[in-house]
């Protein structure tokens, strides 16, 4: 466990195999990384004053040499190409060589800036006066831990220049938002822990009144929570925004399994006094129902492992051998533990008389003998209301969507999608399917790219591309000597004069280099795009493609729209398919579960229906509410279906050891679960609601939709798990009822 790292790396939703995916990592090995970019903004209408235009020279210096980064550029920081007709090359030259001494050079020196329009849209908006420092990360440092250091040192030195100037600064780009998500997940991971044993240890503290069962409760589950870090760490996985809510889901989880050991422990203490007695009818009598009910709970989260997303693979599985190593922790420890302690007292069982569990449960048992036709239309009459909501959600996603509105990484990314187009890489890649197809046939490739662009422009989402075309635009001007009215693409005959310019600049000063690759087969168009969302995304897509089409021609063309924008809407859109199949699956293994427990087809159904309800009327909450559906909220409905399947499992197993011993009085026997087994399942419920809406103080808008929307479920579900449940029980026929429960089951758990 003490080797537990972050992951600093995207999040990789996609299966290895899939087209888009395979597309995306062909584009980075021809291209390279295009999410490396992290970008900074100040706005300033008076920002070429000599001491703070020279301020902000020196600050793109010393970033430029901060180990980690490959380059910086600004309007500091603007390179041009000298044409060098003794070597037939351009040389690439920096437009500032050092700190302007005057005023007046700083003013001759903008006004060359501002007749180089290859800059204008990219590191500087002339309409609204902001400007803009990217700084590109070396790529062996993009995924590491180092990143973390690099960003700390750039804001230090960029917030002092801010403060000295009383300047706004914005801070956007791939780099800079995935290392603020790490440091937020690792803060959050401290917080939450402290929070579920904070909130756990004192309502086991207000229900059973003694601090060896709050200590020794927890005691247990912590060492689940190191073995669950331990597990991440030998399945060679690292913390993520998914595997950082396990260690405090095992604590939710696993003090659940204490309270109903501990309670059936002093129930049975109180009736006879015999202490190890008591603890070995705890084992015998609670062990195997709430293995079948961890098993449930486990299989909620195992589902997961079947999406083949590696993201959700590696929650799935981690979380799901955890809840059952924690389970066997608990069977194996409390015995041990609590046959060293002293027997409860009389203060300690009191509980057990506690007037307001007592009142609930002789109220619930009261109505589901009484009201159940009542029972049932509210249930109906909930259950027609959710399916209307149900058919109001929509699914959408971004990819800030977690961040709160009034976050910096979202006010700031808002910033640079107003200025500069957004800061999401969306790319197109071109493949001519031969050798120099790009500059074949007069350059006709090149041409149908300018057409592209020119309509790529009409779409506000999208910043100013840069491509081919614009390289050989900046090329050509550097060939006229810097005229601004040959920032065009020249005609066929004057690309051939070009040529040899181009192929003899050294490779490293090669405005080429990044936009074709060796073979000159393929090109690229890089846009940064606005983080429109996922709904609107698919819409753009749509509207591009027969486009792009109509200018390249499949027949000759292979071209793939791609990018870290492109990865993540198809990413959002794998995970809600696979994810709605994973609630089925963990629908059809539960209840797998339950028909070997009690061979019995009706009893699948009546134990199956009391956990489906509440997750239909969570789902038309978020409907009625406009919760989307996205990645985090997908993951309630397994989650809680394999938790609320807990308290069917203590009921029903509950229920078949008792009906024998009444003489299958179905009453009698249903009264008797309600009181015994109630009491364990109101305080789980009060342990999960409190336990799971500690995730409520997350600052990921998903993760605090899990928390709400978790902790509603789960307390509806144990509601109907006491209240419906039963009313079925009532309801069937007791000739259908005694051959159920007269089969023999696969588990059997006899009384003695």
């Amino acid at each position: 466990a003490i080797h537990i790292q972050l992951s600093y790396e995207f999040a990789r939703v996609l299966p290895d195999n899939d087209p888009d995916y395979l597309d995306y990592l062909h584009f980075k090995e021809s291209f390279g990384e295009d999410g490396a970019v992290m970008v900074v903004g100040v706005w300033d209408s008076d920002f070429y004053q000599l001491k703070k235009f020279n301020d902000w020279y020196d600050l793109n210096q010393e970033i430029k040499n901060i180990n980690g980064i490959e380059e910086v550029v600004s309007d500091a920081r603007m390179f041009h190409l000298n044409r060098n007709d003794s070597l037939m090359r351009f040389e690439l030259k920096p437009l500032i060589p050092s700190n302007p001494k005057t005023q007046n050079e700083l003013d001759s020196l903008k006004t060359i800036m501002t007749q180089m329009p290859f800059y204008e849209g990219l590191v500087y908006n002339k309409s609204t006066g902001t400007h803009l420092m990217a700084i590109t990360f070396d790529k062996k440092k993009l995924n590491t831990e180092s990143r973390i250091s690099i960003i700390k040192t750039i804001k230090e030195k960029v917030n002092a220049f801010g403060n000295k100037h009383k300047l706004d600064i914005h801070y956007s780009g791939l780099p800079f938002i995935r290392t603020a998500i790490s440091k937020k997940i690792a803060n959050e991971l401290i917080l939450f822990l402290a929070l579920a044993i904070l909130v756990t240890g004192l309502i086991l503290l207000i229900f059973f009144r003694s601090f060896n069962v709050v200590f020794f409760s927890l005691f247990i589950v912590i060492i689940g929570v190191i073995w669950s870090f331990g597990t991440i760490v030998l399945f060679g996985y690292k913390i993520t925004i998914l595997t950082g809510l396990i260690p405090p889901l095992i604590i939710v989880i696993g003090v659940p399994n204490s309270i109903i050991l501990l309670n059936k422990y002093q129930y049975e203490f109180r009736k006879h006094g015999n202490k190890i007695f008591a603890l070995a009818r705890m084992v015998e009598k609670i062990g195997v129902s709430t293995f079948l009910a961890n098993i449930t709970t486990a299989i909620g989260f195992g589902v997961f492992y079947f999406t083949n997303s590696h993201l959700l693979m590696e929650f799935g599985i981690t979380a799901a051998v955890n809840v059952m190593a924690t389970y066997a922790i608990s069977l194996i420890l409390i015995p041990i533990v609590f046959s060293f302690l002293p027997a409860p007292s009389i203060n300690n069982t009191e509980h057990f008389k506690r007037k307001f569990v007592t009142t609930i449960l002789n109220k619930v048992d009261y109505w589901v003998h009484n009201f159940r036709k009542r029972i049932y239309l509210i249930v109906v009459l909930l259950s027609g209301v959710s399916i209307y909501g149900l058919t109001l959600i929509h699914p959408i996603a971004y990819v800030v969507d977690d961040i709160p509105k009034k976050d910096p990484i979202y006010t700031d990314l808002k910033f640079f999608e107003k200025n500069f187009g957004g800061v999401m890489p969306f790319e197109i890649s071109i493949d001519t399917r031969k050798k120099k197809g790009v500059f074949a046939n007069n350059a006709n490739t090149i041409y149908k790219i300018r057409g592209l662009e020119k309509i790529l422009s009409n779409y506000d989402y999208f910043s100013r591309p840069v491509s081919l075309v614009e390289a050989i635009k900046f090329s050509y001007q550097s060939y006229k000597d810097g005229d601004p009215k040959y920032y065009i693409l020249p005609a066929p005959s004057e690309l051939e004069d070009l040529k040899p310019y181009v192929d003899n600049t050294k490779e490293k000063e090669n405005q080429f280099h990044s936009f074709i690759d060796t073979a000159r087969q393929s090109t690229r168009i890089s846009l940064q795009m606005a983080d429109v969302g996922s709904v609107r995304m698919k819409g753009i897509l749509d509207s591009i493609r027969p486009k792009v089409d109509s200018i390249f021609p499949k027949e000759k063309y292979d071209v793939k729209i791609t990018g870290n924008s492109l990865i993540f809407l198809k990413g959002n859109d794998y995970l809600i398919i696979n994810l709605e199949e994973s609630v089925l699956l963990a629908i059809i293994l539960i209840a797998l579960i339950m028909l070997a427990l009690f061979r019995s087809f009706k009893m699948v159904l009546i134990s199956i229906v009391p956990s489906l309800v509440p997750l239909l009327i969570t789902a038309g909450l978020m409907g009625f509410f406009d919760i989307h559906i996205k990645p985090s909220t997908i993951l309630i409905f397994s989650i809680a279906f394999g938790i609320s399947s807990d308290g069917t499992m203590y009921f029903l197993t509950k229920y078949r050891q008792e009906i024998k011993n009444n003489n299958f009085n179905i009453s009698k026997t249903v009264s008797l679960v309600i009181h015994e087994t109630g009491i364990s399942m109101v305080y789980t419920s009060v342990i999960l609601f409190f336990g799971f809406f500690i995730f409520t103080a997350s600052g990921f808008g998903g993760t605090q939709a899990l928390g709400i929307l978790v902790s509603f479920t789960l307390l509806i579900a144990y509601a109907s798990n006491l209240i419906l449940l039963p009313c079925f029980l009532l309801s069937l026929e007791k000739r259908l009822m005694t051959k159920a429960f007269l089969k023999k089951p696969l588990i059997e758990m006899e009384e003695e």
